[in-house]
């Protein structure tokens, strides 16, 4: 818990916390990103609805529904993984069990082939779940490592790392997919290996986290039912609702604003292949470049976060999202196309940065895992209805991207509206007066 001493003394990080700590917890960021970047954003995703569903009139909302039924899973579980994960000084240990998930099924994907639907869908699901539970517990660590008033420094410095992470699986994968193409190979035979490499850097690349990162929290709960008494914790959370009054608002403003972000996070890909005509290798192409922006937004408005205000920095980002929107559905060929994408990254890694330092300043110190296991339920619950609203625009539509494109920005105009009634200064008062 950060004490006013603590407050005064100069830096960033936590007392006790050493910068090797907090590398180690980023490098996290860096590992897991290459599976979202790889699998939901860039390749398997476009794979999936070119090849798997054979480009079927439902293969879009066939693709949103398998990520849809992987976020229900983490909105059941998310409160009660945090709330066990408090009570018992057990963050590393789930995120390892996590991480091995994730890193096992993600190579299991190489297994998904022409026509492999119910594979291709199982292994989505279950790759995701562990991907999504995983980071719900590696954002739990923030408020352990940084100061109150650093948060948006360092959860800017995981983003972009994070974003770094990502560039490297792509860079990878594109390099291998580019070796592919100039020997004739298609897509059912590359990719698959793509989604071995995506594996093989998460697991090397997160070792550090599991060598470095200490668990600093201390067991609280008596021994008995362990779900009894997550449920007890989280029943305790939703019945001091009324205590912490702005993070509960900000969490609704997070379905709303992330159910956006997440639908350009499914379907960047699908969109630029299905409505602007790119192949495999030029979307792997575009993705790099985003990340690239991504990096320096996470970075650069991390800086500016902990100046401006939180709610000030998020409402730019949400702003940006808007416009975004607008020049991606004007866009007839790839030069306004391309201003659109580095604006989504842009947006991307300052908005994703920005929310996750924003929960840990509303959250209990004491209850950190818990809350940002409502965080996580939040988003999740966003993943299922940003994407499966463009899916089955798309669906009725029949398959005009471009109509499902534009339903995404009322998500963002409504979270910004949303977000113009949050009080920091008051939620993170009750914060620190409901550690308990």
């Amino acid at each position: 818990m950060e004490t006013p001493s603590d407050r005064r003394k100069p830096g960033n990080l936590a007392a006790g916390v050493r910068p090797r700590e907090v590398v180690s917890w980023a490098m996290y960021d860096f590992a897991n990103s290459g599976y979202t970047t790889v699998v939901i954003t860039a390749v398997f995703n476009a794979y999936f609805v070119a090849e798997v569903a054979g480009r079927a009139p439902w293969a879009t909302f066939a693709w949103t529904t398998a990520l849809a039924v992987s976020y229900a899973l983490i909105v059941l579980s998310a409160p009660f993984v945090g709330a066990y994960a408090d009570a018992h000084a057990a963050k590393k240990r789930l995120l390892a069990v996590t991480t091995a998930g994730c890193i096992v099924f993600t190579a299991g994907l190489a297994l998904v082939g022409r026509g492999d639907l119910a594979l291709g869908v199982a292994l989505v699901i279950l790759s995701n779940f562990f991907f999504g539970t995983g980071e719900n517990l590696i954002a739990a660590f923030l408020p352990e490592l940084s100061k109150g008033e650093a948060m948006g420094r360092v959860s800017g410095w995981g983003w972009s790392l994070g974003y770094l992470g990502g560039l490297a699986a792509l860079g990878l994968c594109l390099v291998y997919v580019s070796h592919a193409q100039a020997r004739g190979d298609d897509a059912a035979q590359f990719v698959p290996v793509t989604m071995l490499i995506t594996a093989g850097l998460f697991a090397l690349a997160s070792l550090p986290t599991f060598l470095f990162l200490r668990e600093r929290a201390v067991p609280v709960a008596a021994s008995g039912d362990i779900a009894i008494g997550a449920f007890a914790r989280v029943r305790r959370t939703i019945a001091q609702a009324r205590r912490f009054t702005d993070l509960w608002r900000f969490l609704v403003c997070v379905v709303f604003y992330q159910a956006g972000i997440q639908t350009v996070i499914a379907l960047a890909a699908v969109y630029a292949q299905e409505a602007m005509g790119f192949n495999t290798r030029d979307t792997i192409v575009l993705i790099l470049v985003v990340n690239v922006t991504a990096a320096l937004g996470a970075f650069a408005f991390g800086q500016v976060q902990d100046r401006i205000g939180h709610v000030a920095t998020l409402a730019v980002t949400l702003a940006g999202w808007i416009l975004t929107v607008v020049l991606a559905w004007m866009a007839q060929g790839p030069a306004l196309f391309w201003v659109a994408a580095n604006l989504v990254g842009l947006c991307l890694g300052s908005s994703q940065s920005a929310g996750r330092a924003l929960v840990g300043y509303l959250s209990p110190p004491a209850r950190t895992a818990e809350f940002f296991g409502l965080w996580g339920f939040a988003v999740k619950i966003s993943s299922i209805l940003g994407p499966l609203t463009y899916g089955a625009v798309t669906w009725i539509t029949d398959g005009n991207h471009r109509a499902a494109i534009l339903s995404t920005g009322v998500f963002f105009i409504a979270g910004l509206a949303i977000l113009a009634g949050l009080d920091t200064a008051r939620g993170r008062a009750a914060a620190l007066k409901g550690e308990g």
